[in-house]
């Protein structure tokens, strides 16, 4: 069962799967495969901040009464 990244550890294995792709000592073939692995955490990340934004709001405390508007 694959273990489900957060946000932070998922940068940190693109970060580090940059600095593997920069020191250009890999073969095609795993550089390719550690590209791909990048590309797909890089869409995860992505899509994680999406999310985050769209759960962001404002609480607005007016009186009594306290209204949440969306984050812009």
């Amino acid at each position: 069962m694959k273990k489900e990244l957060n946000f932070e550890d998922a940068m940190k294995k693109l970060e580090e799967i940059a600095t593997e792709l920069e020191k250009n000592d890999l073969d095609l073939d795993t550089s390719v495969t550690k590209f791909e692995e990048g590309m797909k955490l890089s869409k995860e990340c992505s899509k994680m901040l999406e999310e985050a934004e769209k759960k962001i709001s404002i609480l607005i405390k007016d009186g009594d009464t306290i209204t949440e508007e969306d984050f812009e």
